[in-house]
């Protein structure tokens, strides 16, 4: 397994990271962090650690799309076309930590962009067959362990920028960090089951429930922002967001 199209998402990331203008240079701790990952996804898809590598690229690449169409439609000057959660994130305070602004990027990207991702490549007709779908999950599961793996690295990549209370939590923040994604992953598959139980209803019935999540996804932002320990916060409080049922059922 080569990871060729993994390999191509990091080479569009990178590019965009080395293109930021000086006023956008808060989006490069998430930029780079998300490049990072992307790197390391590739890196398993090589060891074999996925169920079905070719549908984990198909996944990653849709995914890395949705995050690259609102950067590049942002810096274009084209907010209507940027959902909120990107929105708020790229309008962020520049003097934030980067933890910070990792974490609002993290927001919109896996909150607001998974769900959305997951669907565009697991059709309608790959719900009717339940061991592809476990497959699914369990591929879906898998970027846990990828994602876990990364967590002392990107501390250690942000640690210049700590204050010294930060670096003395560090140990139990990157444990929070593992806690919250885990738990963030685990209600995106609800909220892709959601989402598409509202595709099977027709097109207006998905917007509705997309534009749920994306309410649910920017009020996120209020957490993040708050003042005190984030991370910890976050490890008890949650850090994903989970749909309601629609109001009709």
């Amino acid at each position: 397994m080569t990871g060729s199209a993994v390999d191509d998402v990091a080479a569009r990331l990178r590019q965009r990271l080395d293109a930021l203008p000086p006023d956008a240079g808060p989006r490069a701790p998430f930029l780079s962090a998300y490049l990072r990952t992307t790197e390391a996804v590739g890196a398993a898809l090589r060891e074999g650690q996925f169920c079905d590598p070719a549908w984990v690229q198909r996944w990653d690449v849709a995914f890395a799309e949705l995050y690259l169409t609102a950067h590049d439609a942002d810096l274009a000057g084209d907010r209507a076309a940027v959902a909120r959660p990107w929105q708020l994130a790229f309008a962020a305070p520049p003097e934030l930590p980067a933890l910070r602004h990792v974490l609002l990027g993290v927001n919109a990207h896996i909150n607001y962009d998974l769900p959305q991702a997951m669907l565009a490549v697991i059709s309608p007709q790959d719900f009717t067959d339940p061991e592809l779908i476990a497959r699914r999950g369990r591929d879906h599961e898998r970027i846990d362990t990828v994602l876990a793996g990364r967590v002392k690295a990107e501390d250690a990549e942000i640690e210049d920028h700590r204050r010294l209370l930060d670096r003395a939590l560090a140990p139990l923040n990157r444990l929070s960090s593992r806690r919250f994604l885990r738990e963030a992953r685990q209600k995106v598959w609800h909220n892709m089951a959601e989402l598409h139980a509202a595709r099977l209803l027709g097109a207006d019935a998905y917007r509705v429930r997309l534009a749920e999540l994306e309410t649910l996804s920017a009020a996120r932002i209020t957490d993040l922002l708050a003042p005190g320990q984030v991370l910890l916060r976050l490890a008890v409080a949650g850090f994903g967001v989970s749909l309601p049922p629609p109001a009709s059922r």
